[in-house]
């Protein structure tokens, strides 16, 4: 078992090791031998906040670009690895380096060294890889995934970063309405208690939510808190389960943006494994296990299906996997033989497609939303002060 070790040597520097050990009073020992005072032992695999067994997450992109870049300088895939292994000073993830090189260095492939890491590894990547044993090319299999995931992470972050100016409004204008009901309403409903004179049903319903908030202060920000806690269990719920498609489907005008987005994944995915040379079924197979359990179940139904005889493009129409510009563009591919470029292309012509929309769509709601803070902000403001202009009224 390999152990992370902190320990000072008799410099008094620290130095950062990864020892292979029985167990820990063997690394202990080891560490003692070495002349070195020990500060801090865990397992390689373990956490240092909670102490709970967790995997490393090796960035694969980052990973394939290096690897890339060596093996085109030349260098064989053991020397690549050795290379990446001693500039590589994460103690996490050197044993993840180390395994793949000791997996070779006995004889094993690429693909079945790294299968031998499945949380660190996924299926999508290993079929990457095993393809490329099979076609000798490993680089320009790389070169396939990176673009592949580059194409993915643009489109993701183009979805994150039209997200964040209106979640920032929601949060401040969420803020800013708490503050307001939580702490401004219930003095004014003080002085207005004591003034004895009649207000506004409107201003009196609101001023009664301020004494309560007043008396029941620590209550609610409970409630506030544990409604937090069951948003995030939620949100890692529905990530878990890949239910925000499914939940995001079902809004009006969203819900067929939605099933473009994961057709574009689908298609991108699979052109990538066709164009490195992965056999149509098989292919269909690895990508099962990585897209929305909706998907998985029609995509293993059209697969069902092509296994009969039927082609590609009806089977993916009857599963409602394509649309009409998408199925013109696989019966081309059909016909011409070269199915994997024109899953690409229909991939491409779908990013675009949902870049416009949101595009267009956050052109709309960002106006349409700050109108609502503002609203919401100002009834609360204007229903605060209609008892001062009664008053001023009656003067």
């Amino acid at each position: 078992m390999k152990y992370a070790v902190r320990a000072l040597a008799a410099d008094r520097t620290f130095a950062n090791l990864v020892v292979e050990a029985a167990d820990e009073q063997d690394a202990r020992r080891q560490v003692s031998e070495r002349n070195l005072f020990l500060t801090d032992i865990r397992a390689a695999d373990s956490n240092w906040l909670t102490g709970r067994s967790r995997r490393p997450r090796l960035p694969l992109v980052l990973f394939s670009q290096e690897l890339l870049a060596l093996l085109q300088a030349g260098l064989g895939i053991v020397e690549a690895l050795e290379a990446l292994l001693e500039k590589e000073e994460n103690p996490l993830l050197r044993p993840v380096l180390a395994q793949l090189l000791d997996g070779l260095r006995n004889g094993k492939r690429l693909s079945l060294a790294m299968a031998e890491q499945p949380d660190i590894f996924p299926p999508l990547y290993l079929g990457v890889v095993r393809a490329a044993e099979g076609t000798s090319d490993l680089p320009r299999s790389l070169q396939r995934f990176v673009d592949y995931q580059q194409r993915i992470d643009q489109v993701r972050n183009k979805v994150v970063s039209a997200a964040i100016y209106p979640a920032i409004l929601i949060g401040v204008g969420g803020m800013v309405s708490l503050f307001l009901l939580a702490y401004v309403v219930p003095r004014f409903a003080e002085v207005y208690k004591g003034a004895g004179r009649e207000l506004p049903w409107m201003s009196a319903l609101m001023l009664s939510w301020g004494e309560f908030a007043g008396q029941h202060t620590s209550a609610l920000l409970g409630g506030l808190a544990a409604m937090a806690v069951a948003l995030v269990l939620a949100w890692q719920h529905f990530q878990r389960n890949g239910g925000w498609g499914a939940l995001l489907g079902r809004i009006p005008g969203v819900g067929e943006r939605v099933r473009i987005y994961e057709l574009s994944r689908l298609y991108l995915t699979l052109g990538m494994l066709l164009e490195g040379g992965i056999p149509l079924i098989p292919a269909m197979q690895t990508i099962a296990q990585v897209v929305p359990p909706a998907v998985r179940e029609r995509l293993q139904q059209a697969q069902a299906q092509i296994e009969t005889g039927v082609p590609l493009s009806q089977a993916f129409l009857a599963q409602r996997l394509t649309t009409s510009i998408s199925l013109r563009m696989l019966a081309v591919g059909e016909r011409s033989g070269d199915m994997g470029a024109m899953l690409t292309q229909s991939a491409a012509f779908y990013d675009g497609e949902i870049t416009r929309w949101i595009d267009r769509f956050m052109r709309s709601f960002e106006p349409l939303l700050m109108t609502v803070i503002g609203l919401v902000v100002g009834v609360i403001v204007v229903l605060l002060y209609m008892p001062i202009f009664d008053l001023a009224g009656s003067f």
